[in-house]
């Protein structure tokens, strides 16, 4: 199986995380960005200051690679007032993919309304531009009750609110892969989880992000029924090769 249409090929770094200058790090950037294009993985996912970047570099390769950005990333704390300025600066620079990051901390305190607003506010603003849409809930902080009911959450908002042509245009996707866990446990996809997320996300897309690190994991999410895997390993997976990435 060719898995690379599948494939978010991402780097989220910033200079301080990655211990490098500004410079150095828009280096990276632009290798990832050149490698989407050369393995023709389905899209490269980067920080909204990169989105012109990978534009102009995608435009000048006549690529089909799409770009996604990040929306209130990692925590999801962000006011929606916020996060909808972000996305609509995103959508000026020339994104495709929005990945929202769910206010899960509010979600967990019970404010389930302001959760409900910024689904319905951020999905609506995707959708007016023609743009996918993905909500990350963050599943490793939270329990498997909590990854049913935000799940739930977000198939019933869109269910409610928006044509049924549209709900393969939003995702619930896993993971920011920037969760610090304890004891070693997983921060992003697991199969236990996934299947959670399908189950009760259906009939909108699911994807898998963090902690899928080898090809056969990443047909397995495929065969389960994920429709995107999130990976800074993108190549080594298609090549069947392992990764120890954290994300």
């Amino acid at each position: 199986m060719d898995i690379r249409h599948y494939l978010d090929s991402t780097y989220l770094k910033t200079p301080e995380q990655a211990g490098l200058s500004v410079v150095e790090n828009t280096k990276i950037v632009e290798g990832f960005i050149k490698e989407a294009i050369d393995e023709k993985f389905k899209l490269i996912m980067i920080r909204p200051d990169m989105v012109k970047l990978a534009r102009k570099m995608i435009t000048k390769a006549n690529s089909k690679v799409t770009i996604g950005t990040v929306i209130g990333f990692h925590e999801g704390t962000n006011s929606i007032e916020s996060k909808i300025a972000e996305a609509q600066k995103a959508i000026e620079d020339g994104a495709d993919d929005l990945d929202f990051v769910c206010n899960y901390e509010a979600f967990k305190r019970g404010e389930i309304d302001l959760v409900k607003k910024e689904v319905l506010e951020g999905t609506k603003l995707g959708l007016a531009h023609h743009k996918i849409i993905k909500w990350i809930i963050e599943v490793a902080a939270l329990n498997s009750d909590q990854v049913i009911q935000m799940s739930t959450l977000i198939k019933n908002i869109v269910m409610a609110n928006f044509k049924e042509e549209c709900y393969a245009s939003v995702f619930v996707k896993s993971s920011t892969g920037f969760y610090k866990t304890e004891n070693g446990l997983p921060n992003g996809a697991t199969v236990p989880t996934i299947i959670m997320m399908l189950e009760n996300g259906s009939p909108l897309s699911i994807k898998a992000a963090g902690g899928v690190r080898t090809y056969d994991e990443a047909v397995e999410m495929i065969r389960l029924g994920v429709k995107r895997i999130g990976t800074s390993s993108a190549k080594a997976i298609a090549n069947g090769q392992t990764t120890t990435s954290e994300y």
